[in-house]
């Protein structure tokens, strides 16, 4: 098991499968490219993968256009495109659809755009008149760029997937933090849903974890990125609390619902999530005593400034890796995860 408490990259993942590279028989078709998002996890799946991060120019004109070019010969390859969605979001968002397109006219036979961290994806749905709803609009924008398919990992909507009208794989985050929590042999477990809306996540995460009791926390949303907790159904007291969500972003969610927790007797909270987007005030409200441990994976690239003690970041490399394989070989990816 490896984890790093307060730092935001780990060299190896937590997820251990049996490789099917060895069964491989045209791996001179796989190319593996890396947009500028977040180069260390591509590095680890590359690694996994067993072949270097292709070769490719990504440079800036002087008034911000971005400008890519691969710098090898793709005819005819199967060519995977790993870039996160994050902060600066335009930017990578932007990026990854310039080496789709790029890619799509170096005549790669099959352009796959791994996308870790879905961004746009909380407008999955119109709520109130006249909004957008980005989701779509960004797979809309990866498909007319060129993408045959789809890879990504714990969207914050399954629907998402329906967006596309190419083959979409999507994949969870769960076993890696699931083989630490199980590593740790916490005691009295009960999985807490921060959310009615992410209860579905949370009664699968406690059925891995044999079938432990599931808690929810009653919330309004009185506007984006603000919430009030009203109570607990479920019974925590005395217990280790393991909050659960696919990504937390300026904590006020996570962090109301631990001291909730708390006041209701819990006897420890841990928190989990996939994608620690960590937009301010996250770092104060994560390391404010609330939690033993917050742990995420390293979907997005954490900077030094947003490390704190209480930060375990896990690999999700392996997994990737693995997928990709599978893609590559036509074999089974949802057999991971039974």
């Amino acid at each position: 098991m490896n984890a790093h408490r307060g730092s935001a990259v780990l060299s190896s993942a937590t997820f251990k499968v049996q490789p099917s590279a060895t069964g491989l028989t045209d791996n001179h078709r796989l190319r593996l490219f890396s947009g500028s998002a977040n180069i260390q996890l591509s590095q680890e799946v590359a690694r996994y993968v067993g072949m270097d991060l292709g070769p490719m120019i990504r440079k800036r004109f002087a008034d911000g256009e971005l400008y890519v070019q691969i710098q090898e010969s793709i005819r005819g390859c199967d060519v995977y495109l790993i870039q996160p969605c994050c902060q600066p979001v335009n930017d990578h968002l932007m990026e990854l659809l310039i080496m789709v397109d790029a890619c799509r006219r170096a005549s790669a036979r099959q352009v796959t755009a791994v996308i870790p961290y879905y961004g746009y994806a909380r407008a999955d749905r119109k709520t109130a008149g006249r909004e957008s709803i980005t989701a779509k609009l960004v797979a809309n924008l990866i498909t007319e760029a060129g993408a045959n398919r789809v890879l990504a990992m714990d969207l914050h909507s399954a629907q998402i997937q329906g967006y596309f009208d190419i083959p979409f794989d999507h994949v969870y985050g769960s076993p890696v933090l699931l083989d630490y929590l199980a590593s740790k042999e916490l005691p009295d477990l009960v999985v807490v849903s921060p959310d009615v809306g992410g209860v579905a996540r949370a009664r699968a995460f406690a059925k891995k974890l044999n079938d432990a009791p599931l808690a929810i926390i009653d919330k309004r949303r009185h506007a984006h990125n603000v919430a009030e907790v009203l109570n607990i159904i479920g019974d925590v007291k005395g217990k280790t609390a393991v909050l659960v969500d696919d990504m937390i972003d300026t904590g006020g969610t996570i962090a109301e619902g631990a001291r909730l927790l708390r006041e209701e007797g819990a006897r420890q909270v841990y928190a989990c999530a996939t994608h620690a987007v960590f937009s301010p005030p996250a770092m104060e409200r994560l390391s404010s005593g609330l939690f033993e441990e917050v742990i995420v994976t390293n979907t997005i690239p954490i900077p030094e400034n947003n490390r704190f003690p209480q930060l375990v970041v896990l690999s999700v490399a392996n997994l990737l890796g693995e997928t990709i394989w599978r893609i590559h070989e036509d074999t089974s990816v949802s057999s991971m995860f039974r």
